[in-house]
């Protein structure tokens, strides 16, 4: 892997199409703007129309010939979910990139979305999932199509496997409600590939710890205070999207391949290829959780 990777290496994205989820703010959004400065085509999701145009506009106001499109996605309610991708797959494009973005973080109390599941294991897993799955057709209409899973250090305390208590029904801990969604990504990562074999590369990466709003709105306030202390090191939320970046677009980019900051802890520096947690490379814990998520959620992969 070439040392030194930033977003200057990303090759020539032009005549593809990428959405990225939760792409009004932070590492989203300076992920979609990189995109679109390599001449992809993005289209940039956001829970009210007004946030998605607030996002393209400042996209333009840097980027004046960037091709955009803006759309409603709620990935916490499996109605905009579906809604968003029967639209997508109206209009009969392939896809090339969808980035896996959109999150929520340590939430002081259990929430229930309108579906009744848990907030963070809806927004960061369940809406993922179901969104990707009804993508499928775009996905393999492209020639080389990619599915990047935005991960987390944090699933490495998210154990043990198999993956219990989804709905966090049983016990609700901000934090580990948290790292359990993203060790549920990383798996969900690998079964992909695994089912998808060579028909399309699923890749994860993980931002280390970039200053953005996910440590400091919602989260609870031992999370705020943790994300405070450890500012000094920190990377901004452009250097936390590079990982993204190079998984959507690297040709270095492995098929179940990890990726994340190379500095101290994981927390900042140049993108590297990382090593998951055991439990992250349990085939069989893939297969169930990937399995329970069909269930839950009403989305069948045809693979």
């Amino acid at each position: 892997m070439s040392k030194g990777w930033t977003s200057l290496d990303i090759p020539s994205q032009c005549d593809k199409r990428a959405i990225v989820t939760g792409a009004t703010s932070g590492i989203g959004w300076q992920t979609a703007l990189e995109l679109a400065r390599a001449g992809a085509l993005v289209v940039l999701t956001a829970r009210t129309e007004e946030k998605a145009d607030n996002a393209a506009k400042r996209i333009r106001e840097i980027l004046p010939d960037a091709k955009l499109e803006t759309a409603v996605l709620d990935v916490a309610s499996l109605a905009s979910v579906k809604a968003f991708a029967a639209q997508q797959m109206q209009e009969g494009h392939p896809l090339d990139i969808l980035l896996n973005n959109a999150g929520v973080m340590a939430l002081p109390k259990r929430e229930l979305t309108v579906d009744g599941f848990e907030m963070q294991f809806a927004t960061n897993m369940l809406g993922p999932f179901a969104l990707t799955g009804q993508l499928l057709p775009s996905l393999l209409q492209a020639a080389a199509p990619r599915v990047v899973s935005v991960a987390s250090l944090a699933h490495i305390s998210g154990g043990p496997v198999p993956v219990k208590d989804l709905n966090s029904e049983q016990s609700y801990k901000p934090m580990k409600a948290y790292s359990k969604t993203k060790l549920e990504i990383m798996l969900f990562a690998q079964e992909l590939q695994r089912r998808a074999g060579g028909r399309l590369l699923s890749v994860s990466c993980h931002p280390g710890y970039a200053r953005t709003n996910l440590q400091f709105v919602k989260a609870s306030l031992p999370i705020k205070a943790a994300s405070f202390v450890s500012l000094p090191l920190s990377q901004n939320a452009a250097g936390g999207a590079q990982p993204s970046l190079f998984a959507a677009t690297s040709p270095e980019a492995k098929p179940a391949g990890y990726y994340g900051p190379d500095g101290l802890f994981g927390f900042k520096g140049p993108v590297k290829e990382t090593k998951p947690s055991k439990d992250a490379g349990n085939q069989e814990a893939a297969q169930q959780l990937f399995e329970q998520l069909e269930q839950l959620s009403g989305v069948h992969y045809d693979l």
